[in-house]
């Protein structure tokens, strides 16, 4: 399905992109069947179309409200709100929704992105700002020490629900730590059941595969202990000895469409320091692109283009975004993904990584950098770019890549390797088919 997905470079009939524009997804979707038998159509033309068939797919349940569903939503945690607030929200882009059947309808989480952005309305909903004091004291020991290290033991687990379970051949994969330059002493602890397929560390994207004859429903679980080790780089630009030189593209995201290379050159200018060229894209990303959660990946089209046309995005859509600026500028970058992880906070990540001679590869996370520049915290802005703090489990080293064992049917998320995956013999199931589970077991702060 990877190929199918390089289809997205190419534009929909236009009969279809109507469709799909006004919410007529039942419509499109029976347009494209149509499509795909007629033997005029080009076969590149058909991957577009079967891609997009599995987009609407999956659209309506990315965006399940009703304005006035929406609304409800809203008011049990801030009574006074009102439909003319909340399309203010929506002209303003922080209430995403698309239009289904001729109504507006917004997205599954649009109503936690604004309480995680805005603090006003976090306040008015009686939540309190996420604290960052663990971030700025890790900056601090790690300005001190030059490096930080923390154990980590977690495990993840992943079951069918009930309510979609049906006997039958199942094929399971769960994210597993991969070596890394921040990803140390790995190890498998524990496997349920036993007998599964563990990818190979180096591998762009490491899983723990499980294959089943399921008669009745059961839960697969891994257990694995890392240590995660970061060092602290101070850069200076007149330090660099890099040079730019060109670099690959990858279908259909990462590439050097005129967008993206109007924005580099516009970003670079005269410049050739590849440091200072990097900076000016972190900044651009951190002081320009809204944090918002995102709809499935998929669905979102050529994910930098959209970052940049809409200056909004999660922490994945902000990462590939300055990835694939660097890349058109010839500075070598890459994807790196998993959970980030502290004694408190559980949850999926995405960032960046560049190389930079003599330091090696360096990170950045934009998110993280663009959170600190809202607050108006500068140490931590300047923190990320260069930098990481050690709260990470890294599953991905990659964007885009095959599963080992390959799955035959669509993935949840085609483009990363954060939660899990099933699929039966006829198809891959979604998100709200499968119960995730990810909890800490310790973590030890050791060096």
């Amino acid at each position: 399905m990877l190929e199918k997905i390089k289809s997205l470079r190419f534009p929909l009939p236009e009969e279809i992109d109507k469709l799909v524009k006004s919410g007529f997804f039942d419509e499109a979707d029976q347009l494209i069947d149509r499509k795909l038998e007629d033997p005029a159509v080009p076969s590149f033309m058909k991957d577009r179309l079967i891609t997009e068939k599995e987009i609407l797919n999956r659209l309506p349940a990315n965006y399940p409200y009703t304005e006035e569903e929406a609304l409800a939503l809203i008011q049990k945690e801030i009574p006074d709100f009102t439909m003319d607030e909340l399309r203010e929200w929506e002209a303003g882009g922080a209430a995403d929704w698309i239009m289904v059947n001729g109504r507006k309808h917004l997205q599954n989480r649009f109503f936690a992105s604004m309480k995680k952005v805005y603090p006003e309305i976090a306040e008015r909903a009686g939540e309190e700002q996420e604290d960052k004091s663990l971030l700025d004291e890790n900056i601090r020991y790690m300005k001190e020490h030059g490096s930080t290290e923390w154990h980590v033991r977690m495990k993840a687990s992943i079951r069918i629900k009930d309510e979609v379970f049906r006997p039958g051949k199942v094929l399971v994969h769960l994210p597993i730590p991969a070596s890394a330059v921040n990803m140390k002493n790995i190890r498998i602890l524990k496997t349920e059941p036993e007998e599964c397929i563990l990818s190979e560390a180096d591998d762009p994207v490491r899983t723990a595969a499980f294959t089943a004859d399921l008669k009745e429903n059961r839960t697969f679980s891994v257990e694995y202990e890392y240590d995660s080790y970061v060092k602290y780089n101070e850069l200076k630009a007149e330090e660099v000895t890099s040079v730019l030189s060109l670099q690959p593209e990858e279908q259909p995201h990462i590439a050097f469409t005129p967008m993206i290379k109007k924005l580099a050159e516009e970003l670079k200018g005269d410049e050739t320091n590849p440091l200072i060229i990097a900076r000016r894209f972190y900044d651009f990303v951190t002081e320009n692109v809204v944090y918002s959660f995102m709809r499935e990946y998929i669905t979102l089209g050529l994910i930098p283009e959209y970052c940049i046309s809409r200056l909004k995005g999660d922490c994945g859509v902000q990462a590939l975004t300055f990835i694939t600026l660097c890349r058109c500028a010839g500075i070598e970058a890459k994807w790196q993904s998993g959970k980030y992880v502290t004694p408190d906070t559980l949850g999926n990540h995405d960032w960046a990584m560049f190389r930079i001679e003599p330091y090696g590869w360096l990170f950045a996370d934009c998110s993280f950098g663009g959170s600190a520049y809202r607050a108006g915290c500068k140490e931590r802005h300047d923190f990320y770019f260069g930098n990481l703090d050690p709260f990470r489990m890294a599953a991905a080293n990659a964007f885009q890549q095959e599963f080992v064992p390959a799955k035959k049917h669509w993935r949840i998320d085609p483009y990363d390797n954060q939660k899990g995956e099933i699929e039966y013999g006829d198809r891959g199931l979604l998100t709200h088919e499968i119960e995730f589970a990810c909890e800490c077991i310790e973590m030890t702060h050791t060096k």
